[in-house]
């Protein structure tokens, strides 16, 4: 993307927020087009349940519009947008737990969109790496799911929207310390259930090559 093309989504952004704090509901429609593919992705990896993830972002949209007097224009919207959509998805993941355990195998793959592959696969593997790399996002795919919800969701936010443990922080509105906490038990569960046969290292640093 290109610093023109970049610049003129920051303007429609600022325009559409200014529209909806006006009270014009359509103004949805340009922030639904920049975040729902990031926020879907999201929420189905903090639900693993893909028709759950797409009410749980379209209803985040509608909240935005109906909360949007609460958000600080100086900053970005992405953030704010997302946090809420996170924070949506666990109590969503809660209220299904317990109708179907967490522990129980997948058997719902999510839609190209949702796709875990691109969370850890290199975007363009040689012949050689795609049968390592498969087993690598089916060892993920399959860790990620057995990790509570706030765990998944504290993954979720530091390695798939880059929030820096500060910024979970502050937008979760926990103690920094407990964010530490958090995300370093989930790492640990993490390591656990790969069982040492990837390492979690290597899985991010292939995450921020994607």
């Amino acid at each position: 993307m290109t610093l023109d093309n970049q610049e003129e989504m920051r303007l429609d952004e600022r325009e559409a927020i200014d529209r909806l704090r006006r009270g014009q509901i359509d103004a949805l429609a340009p922030l639904v087009r920049r975040y729902q593919t990031r926020a879907l992705r999201a929420a189905y990896l903090i639900t693993w349940d893909a028709m759950l993830a797409q009410d749980v972002v379209q209803a985040a949209f509608v909240r935005a519009y109906e909360r949007i007097g609460q958000f600080d224009p100086a900053r970005p919207f992405g953030p704010w947008f997302l946090r809420m959509v996170a924070n949506a998805a666990v109590k969503a993941a809660r209220r299904e737990s317990g109708l179907a355990s967490l522990d129980a195998p997948l058997d719902r793959s999510p839609d190209e969109g949702l796709s875990l592959a691109e969370l850890v696969a290199d975007p363009a593997p040689g012949p050689g790496e795609q049968v390592e790399q498969r087993e690598r996002v089916a060892a993920v795919r399959a860790a990620l799911a057995r990790l509570s919800p706030e765990q998944r969701a504290v993954i979720v936010l530091r390695y798939y929207l880059d929030f820096s443990e500060d910024e979970m922080a502050r937008r979760l509105e926990t103690a920094p310390g407990t964010i530490k906490s958090r995300l370093h038990a989930a790492r640990r569960r993490l390591a656990g259930l790969l069982g040492g046969r990837f390492s979690l290292d290597d899985w991010e640093e292939t995450h921020e090559r994607a």
